[in-house]
């Protein structure tokens, strides 16, 4: 057995943002990146992701690395933007084109028919997710129940859908762009708009293009990923920390300050507004920190190098 070389690269904090292929699921995204950093001579390093993407859709997945992985959370829980084209006249049970086909029509809505139908599911709506998704049904995943034959009765859930735009339209279908909150899903949202159109479809093509402050132009090939097992420079391709954080204010710390919040103690009489912050000591995120009345609360603590002691 071959002996792995000893790393001459410490482990990475930060993010990797993959413009994720058709075909890859994400946990084989995560994988590709663990070996790149492997392979480039990099220190062990935790790596997540945050917001999977089904095999069949591609676009932006973030994978967060070393401290970073603490954020994963926070991203799970933003808004994502997709691109995706519904094909009108069949849905299949997977609701996409990987499954078969179990519903026909020869309705196909015109642009006015679609445009008028958006507004309805605009909003804080209802939805079924899909039989094949990875939601558990007694301890069990939907997706291995549906390809067991089993019935699956999933539960509605509240999402809620931002702005729903019309790009496209042919004769057979539309191209979408939703602006969403976490929870939903783009197959059942393409189901339902086919449904009350007085038809049947599928998505046959869906793209993310924003995940939280992520967007498409911060995403990487997975050929430029390839690159850093080959002795790239991994600070060409990684975005910092504090980038998962871009809705947050920052508060300044000094060096006394950032030892008070690392060794876990309040710092009282702070002047301002409740809410959240990224406490700083200079460039270096030192901690979530939750301001309340003036005193601070830490929420996550990041335990970055190079923070003066």
């Amino acid at each position: 057995m071959t002996q792995r070389p000893d790393p001459v690269h410490p482990a990475p904090h930060g993010w990797i943002i993959l413009d994720k292929p058709r075909g890859l699921g994400s946990t084989q995204g995560v994988g590709a990146v663990k070996r790149n950093l492997r392979e480039g001579l990099y220190a062990k390093t935790k790596v997540g992701h945050g917001g999977t993407l089904d095999p069949l859709a591609e676009g932006v997945l973030p994978i967060a690395l070393g401290e970073a992985t603490k954020l994963a959370g926070r991203m799970l829980d933003a808004t994502k933007i997709y691109e995706f084209t519904v094909q009108f006249g069949e849905q299949t049970d997977t609701l996409d084109t990987e499954g078969e086909v179990v519903e026909t029509s020869d309705v196909r809505p015109s642009r006015e028919e679609v445009a008028a139908s958006l507004p309805h599911f605009t909003g804080a709506i209802e939805q079924v997710p899909p039989a094949y998704s990875a939601l558990k049904v007694n301890g069990k995943r939907a997706y291995d129940l549906a390809r067991a034959g089993e019935e699956v009765i999933l539960k509605t859930r509240a999402v809620t859908i931002h702005s729903l735009d019309l790009t496209d339209l042919t004769s057979n279908s539309a191209t979408l762009t939703a602006h969403v909150s976490k929870g939903t899903y783009i197959r059942s949202l393409a189901r339902d708009i086919a449904h009350h159109l007085g038809t049947c479809g599928h998505v046959t093509y869906l793209r993310r293009t924003k995940a939280g402050p992520f967007a498409e132009t911060d995403a990487i090939s997975l050929d430029n990923l390839n690159q850093i097992g080959s002795g790239a420079p991994l600070n060409d391709l990684l975005l910092p920390l504090e980038a998962g954080l871009d809705d947050i204010p920052a508060l300044n710390l000094d060096q006394t300050d950032a030892q008070a919040v690392r060794a876990g103690r309040v710092l009282s009489d702070l002047p301002h507004s409740d809410g959240l912050y990224c406490g700083m000591l200079a460039n270096v995120p030192v901690a979530l920190i939750e301001i309340i009345a003036g005193t601070s609360k830490i929420v996550r603590g990041f335990n970055l190098p190079d923070i003066a002691e």
